[in-house]
């Protein structure tokens, strides 16, 4: 339901509630207030919707660059009984179809794999829980020593729940039983002399490639393969074809061949030699 006022269009909305009389009747009032701002850029009325029975806010679109979409809003109240209202607030607030910056994200949760570069410091939280207390020396040299060796000389440990996580990552990653490359190639991982078994839990599935042609250095799963593994054979005839050695220090004489423009030539001078001859020898001394 729409109604004019002072020549401009008021919206009811029948799910809220009906916006008052003497509300509706200061949009005129609302748009000299933004105007009175002097930021500009006040465009046509968009309508009226009312917050409750005292209060109401008007809609304008905005003209400012950089806010496509974006509507001043003006709050404008009357309590019961009054005769005019009065602006309680101007907002500049962005529309259904306003252009605005994504939800904030804390930094700590931005990070993704591979953001870490040479220098940076990046702490993991405090109640991480990929992490669990790791062992406490007792001051025995010898129990310590051998906590040591197995991996318990650190103050923190992956707990169950971190080494499942960093499981999964590599068992779907490209270096998994899945990838193109482990389903083309002839053996797997476990079986290659290059492949370095992981200690802990993790060793009967993971280790890591020695080989440096090919996933070196890398975390990969037994089940994992490729064209480089030790006991790769080449099928027969395989390799550049044998052809005979070439001497490029030896000399061939190869006789040119003479055009036939100067074999023509020729041919005439030694004519006009033998005809010259000839008439000589006929001729007797003067």
């Amino acid at each position: 339901m729409m109604r004019q006022t002072g020549g401009v269009s008021v919206a009811r909305t029948p799910e809220r509630h009906a916006v008052r009389d003497v509300l509706a009747d200061a949009a005129a009032q609302a748009r000299a207030a933004v105007e009175d701002l002097g930021e500009g850029g006040v465009g046509a009325y968009l309508g009226a919707v009312a917050e409750d029975d005292t209060a109401a806010t008007h809609h304008f679109a905005t003209e400012l660059p950089g806010y496509r979409g974006w509507q001043w809003a003006v709050v404008v109240a009357a309590p019961a009984g009054a005769d005019h209202a009065t602006i309680s607030e101007i907002a500049l607030l962005p529309g259904p179809d306003a252009l605005v910056s994504p939800d904030w994200i804390p930094w700590s949760e931005r990070i993704r794999a591979g953001d870490l570069g040479p220098g940076d410091l990046l702490a993991p939280h405090p109640d991480d829980p990929r992490l669990v207390p790791g062992y406490t020396a007792t001051g025995d040299p010898v129990v310590d020593d051998t906590a040591f060796e197995v991996g318990l000389g650190r103050r923190q440990v992956m707990s169950r729940e971190g080494r499942l996580d960093a499981a999964e990552r590599w068992f779907e990653g490209e270096w998994g039983p899945s990838s193109p490359m482990a389903e083309a190639a002839p053996s797997t991982c476990g079986l290659c002399g290059f492949y370095l078994p992981l200690a802990g839990s993790l060793r009967s599935a993971f280790g890591v490639c020695g080989n440096e042609f090919a996933a070196d250095g890398h975390v990969v799963h037994a089940e994992f393969g490729c064209g480089a593994h030790s006991d790769t054979e080449l099928p027969g005839g395989a390799g550049s074809p044998r052809y005979e050695a070439f001497d490029d220090a030896a000399v061939e004489i190869v006789e040119r061949p003479v055009p036939a423009t100067e074999a023509e030539t020729a041919e005439q001078v030694s004519e006009t030699v033998e005809q010259a001859t000839e008439t000589g020898a006929g001729e007797s001394p003067s």
